[in-house]
């Protein structure tokens, strides 16, 4: 009875997600399209400056961090706010579900979509442009879920924290975007200046952007502990953080 009333609460949250019009814009049509657009200018013709690969094959890897970042930092936190703010998260608590139901079902969903936005995008990359790929797949997808929970726990302590929805949208526009221009998901590392690499080294959507490209390329787990690590970091860090702060009302 209970795995079954989780199951509808999953499946509820999942159509209310992709009823939304801007979240169902960023997590799945906002990274193909920027595909779609540089992909048709520059093509994917191998580049020395890109290690023998081609423009579309570093930038599909590099392009997920987008679909992380956005659902993370803007859809998390604007969910949770807004929810808090219409008093649902008050009637959530008060059903006969514990909580941790209803939190588990949440992430989930956000890992779910979060998952097929990712999906979409590698789909765009290899019909429109013949995208490489020389990883491990199953490297590729855990490396990515890592990434997904440490954005998704940044996004909570966000939505924890932010007292209303326009707050929390605020917030999460200002981390986010400077992060993907900064962090190597709007244009590839090597273009780069040094001083705003420097910079970048610190930002957790670097570090994700890097483990991608690297995985995509053939790399192993184990060459990119630094980067695992601090994923790792940050996302256990922003769940505690929202752990401590969650509020219901």
């Amino acid at each position: 009875m209970m795995a079954r009333a989780w199951a509808r609460l999953f499946l509820m949250e999942t159509k209310l997600y992709l009823r939304e019009p801007v979240a169902a814009f960023f997590t799945f049509a906002f990274a193909p399209m920027m595909l779609i657009l540089f992909g048709s200018i520059y093509g994917n013709r191998p580049s020395p400056m890109l290690g023998g690969r081609g423009m579309v094959d570093v930038s599909v890897p590099a392009y997920l961090g987008l679909i992380v970042a956005t659902v993370g930092l803007i859809s998390v936190p604007i969910g949770t706010a807004a929810r808090r703010e219409a008093k649902i998260l008050r009637r959530f608590r008060a059903t006969p579900l514990p909580p941790a139901a209803y939190l588990t079902a949440q992430i989930a969903m956000y890992m779910g979509v979060t998952l097929l936005g990712g999906i979409a995008l590698i789909l765009a990359g290899r019909l429109l442009f013949g995208m490489r790929f020389d990883g491990n797949p199953l490297a590729v997808v855990a490396g990515f879920l890592l990434g997904a929970l440490a954005f998704l726990g940044l996004g909570m302590t966000i939505g924890s924290l932010a007292p209303t929805a326009r707050t929390a949208q605020a917030v999460g526009m200002i981390l986010s975007f400077p992060m993907m221009a900064l962090g190597g998901a709007w244009m590839p590392l090597e273009i780069l200046p040094e001083s705003i690499r420097r910079i970048s080294a610190w930002l957790p959507l670097t570090h994700f952007v890097v483990l991608m490209r690297g995985l995509w390329a053939g790399g192993s787990l184990g060459s990119h502990l630094g980067d695992l690590a601090f994923l790792a970091a940050t996302g256990a860090i922003g769940g505690a953080l929202a752990a401590r702060f969650f509020r219901w009302e």
